[in-house]
């Protein structure tokens, strides 16, 4: 399954959940060879500014190139990967969301800038806004035991949220009902994340969300541009293609668990949504040396010749 981290590699927070995290990017990623696998923050934002390098980064598939200096903003439970060049330099805020709201004095425009996957490059940014000024600031006084710590750290993340909000409606990226839309998708994906194994019908989600299904569906459209059963077995899809990569277990185990009864109706889903079966999908993602090795391995076969099952 994806990991679910408070910061890259660490399942618990090291400092008050209420709060906020912020480091240099080399601080993490540097030890990680500027690699940081598939994973999500169950619980925490994440905001980015890359002042020098640069690479890309996989938002629910999607793939964004970064130039610096570029502003990245990555939701709670947005399944994500980094690729950075090496060398590369800026900041990493983690923040849980009620620290957020109170920096923002629930202000729901403010708020909203961080409900949605969002990408600033340079020019978009322009030279009117200090990102690189502004996280360093905030690194400052995360690290300095000063008086009003806590208060300055707050007015930070109110200029940060304002420049945010500033971006998204220089890029007219937020329609007036785009705000409602996201947070409908935001629970639906929190549902998801829970429930994606039990295959529960949309009906089941749009109900406990308060929405008709064709609702919930025209919300993950606006959203994402994918439907709402797209979503769905995009996060089946990508838990399986871990397992297919990561784990020892065969075809058949890794169906069942993702709640799939019938191996065949597994296979079907995959191939149909990958255009390869999981075998050929694993073995695709093999190096070649071992691609080679398992050709050159006898295949397993009961005492009369038959190929056995499930090999």
């Amino acid at each position: 399954m994806i990991p679910h981290y408070f910061l890259y590699d660490e399942a618990a927070p090291k400092v008050e959940p209420s709060f906020l995290h912020i480091e240099p990017i080399p601080v993490r990623s540097g030890r990680h060879n500027w690699t940081i696998r598939t994973h999500t923050h169950p619980d925490h934002h994440q905001i980015l500014v890359i002042s020098k390098g640069g690479g890309a980064i996989e938002v629910e598939g999607e793939s964004w190139e970064l130039e610096p200096p570029a502003l990245v903003v990555i939701p709670a439970l947005t399944i994500h990967a980094i690729r950075f060049k090496p060398g590369t330099d800026g900041h990493v805020i983690t923040v849980a969301p009620p620290f957020l709201q109170s920096a923002l004095d629930d202000d729901p425009e403010l708020v909203d800038g961080f409900h949605v996957p969002a990408r600033f490059l340079p020019h978009q940014i322009g030279g009117d806004i200090d990102l690189v000024g502004l996280f360093a600031s905030l690194e400052h006084e995360f690290v300095w035991s000063a008086p009003s710590r806590r208060a300055a750290i707050k007015a930070y993340l109110q200029l940060l949220a304002v420049a945010v909000r500033r971006l998204l409606e220089q890029e007219r990226a937020r329609p007036i009902a785009f705000a409602r839309d996201a947070d409908t998708v935001m629970r639906f994906r929190e549902l998801v994340e829970k429930h994606y194994r039990d295959h529960r019908p949309l009906d089941v989600y749009a109900g406990k969300l308060g929405v008709t299904t064709a609702r919930l569906n025209a919300c993950c459209r606006v959203t994402t541009s994918k439907s709402s059963l797209e979503l769905i077995n995009d996060r089946l899809l990508t838990e399986a293609k871990r397992y297919l990569l990561y784990s020892e277990m065969t075809v058949n185990e890794i169906g069942a668990a993702l709640g799939y009864e019938d191996p065949a109706y597994f296979n079907r889903f995959f191939s149909r949504n990958v255009g390869l079966s999981p075998g050929r999908f694993r073995e695709s993602l093999l190096p070649g040396e071992a691609r080679a090795a398992r050709d050159l391995t006898p295949t397993p076969t009961t005492s009369n010749g038959a190929i056995r099952s499930g090999a």
